[in-house]
């Protein structure tokens, strides 16, 4: 699931985009629209640097009970985690 700033109508675009770029990519991700970062602001993930309202780039990892074991964020949106750093995450919370 993705949470961000951007209409529904963008989100779709964008991974309309991403799948054309690549014949057989599929993208089975939930883009959630938080224009008025009612989310992103619960979290503290508001970028206040920005004059667009973006957040920083989260990525959570959330027991089955709700409760988030595991976060990276970053102030660098072109530094994301690894598949090997989540997949870790997941091990180690048994998920």
């Amino acid at each position: 699931m993705a949470v961000s700033v951007d209409s529904h109508e963008s989100s779709k675009a964008t991974i309309q985009s991403l799948e054309g770029a690549d014949s057989d990519a599929s993208f089975d991700i939930l883009f959630l629209e938080d224009k008025n970062h009612r989310v992103i602001d619960r979290y503290g993930l508001l970028n206040t640097k920005s004059s667009m309202g973006i957040p920083h780039p989260t990525t959570y990892v959330i027991d089955k009970r709700g409760i988030v074991v595991w976060k990276f964020t970053e102030v660098d949106y072109r530094v994301r985690p690894t598949n090997e750093m989540i997949l870790e995450a997941l091990k180690k919370n048994g998920l």
